[in-house]
């Protein structure tokens, strides 16, 4: 009988750590691109405007801080999965029009 373990020379584990900052990134992102949706009606609607302003500069604060943290905490390979994982999101609301 043959065991598998995930050992730290596993080929498994790497595709695994990737996979998960991946889903960190297309979280992000989508929480990302939904807002700037909702945003972007709010501008069209033109209720509250120093309201709108304010939700894009938190937008653009949580996107940034959060690469920032990816960056700094955990090196470059993760920041450039995360990014891959935005743009996935971007695709996918763009191409597939997700109503928040």
């Amino acid at each position: 009988m043959t065991y598998f373990h995930l050992t730290e020379h596993s080929f498994i584990l790497p595709a695994l750590n990737a996979g998960a900052w991946l889903v960190v990134g297309t979280l992000l992102g989508a929480l990302y691109f939904l807002t700037l949706r909702w945003n972007v009606q709010t501008f069209m609607v033109g209720k509250s405007l120093p309201a709108a302003f304010f939700i894009q500069l938190v937008r653009f604060s949580v996107l940034t801080g959060g690469l920032v943290i990816i960056a700094k905490q955990f090196g470059a390979l993760p920041l450039l999965v995360a990014t891959a994982g935005i743009v996935a999101a971007r695709t996918a609301i763009v191409r597939f029009g997700v109503q928040p």
